[in-house]
């Protein structure tokens, strides 16, 4: 097996000004992400030449197909995908197109149900399960996440005492190591969080904190574990958020595209904007 790549995709992380009354990521939650962002960073562009505020079902289309969703509807599209961007993800996601070349891929989220399968049933789909559940059948359960080979969306699975959870809890550092573990047996492992974008659109500043400092944990010890493994990890984001406080909106920012790890340098100078994502790392691991 050649490159073994993780990609991140942080939902609401923008880049903004380094005001830290304004962005929280310049306040001292965040020190190793701000150090990566600074160091192993490139912004990209999330709006595609369509004006208004970027949002997720476009910009994760885009970004997990290399298919600009944004101009084939001619606007912008929150939350969850309707029929037209289904079908763009079902045909062009980044799984299918590397299970076509031969390449295993995956998605290390867990979700909250006994049996994987039963998501057949539930009205709406993120883009990411979307493309998870055609080009796989299925999605890691809570009985996967138990054996720790499937990662919660909240890096600690804290968040689902509320929902009746009574397992044992993670740190960031724990979440970071179950994905590496995943991730040795794929060509590519892609996790989504978005409690970036949560907190930002509650404008809750404890919060926001709280969730930068998780975050940052959790890709310390990813950053560290690529080095000792071998990984690339990529991180890049869908729209900007978190990044301005004065706002409960997304922005219209540039996103980052960090790369850390062999051949981070090559990727950062190859990806200008969302479109560029999927193409250029089907590349990689197809050259």
């Amino acid at each position: 097996m050649g490159a073994r790549i993780i990609l991140l995709l942080v939902d609401g992380l923008g880049l903004g000004t380094e005001d830290s009354s304004v962005n929280p990521l310049h306040s001292g939650a965040c020190p190793a992400l701000l150090k990566f962002l600074a160091n192993n960073a490139t912004p990209i562009d999330a709006q595609l030449g369509i004006p208004g505020l970027p949002q997720s079902a476009t910009g994760q289309t885009s970004l997990l197909t290399g298919v600009n969703a944004q101009e084939l509807l001619n606007r912008h599209v929150e939350g969850f995908p309707g029929p037209e961007l289904k079908e763009i993800i079902r045909e062009h996601n980044i799984f299918g197109q590397l299970k076509k070349r031969g390449l295993r891929s995956t998605f290390a989220n867990a979700y909250f149900l006994q049996e994987g399968s039963v998501l057949e049933k539930k009205r709406l789909w993120s883009v990411t399960t979307v493309a998870a559940m055609h080009a796989f059948g299925r999605v890691r359960d809570e009985k996967v996440m138990a054996a720790d080979a499937a990662v919660y969306q909240d890096l600690t699975r804290a968040s689902l005492r509320e929902r009746g959870y009574s397992g044992p809890l993670v740190t960031p550092e724990d979440s970071a190591d179950h994905l590496v573990e995943i991730a040795m047996e794929y060509d590519l492992t892609l996790f989504e969080y978005f409690q970036t974008d949560r907190a930002a659109h509650k404008q809750d500043h404890a919060k926001i904190r709280r969730v930068l400092q998780q975050l940052d944990a959790f890709i310390g010890r990813l950053a560290a574990r690529a080095e000792k493994d071998g990984l690339l990890v990529v991180l890049t984001s869908d729209h900007g958020n978190v990044e301005d406080t004065r706002t409960r909106q997304h922005t219209m920012n540039p996103v980052p595209l960090m790369a850390i790890g062999e051949g981070a340098d090559d990727l950062r100078a190859r990806i200008r904007s969302l479109l560029d994502v999927t193409p250029v790392l089907v590349g990689l691991l197809t050259s």
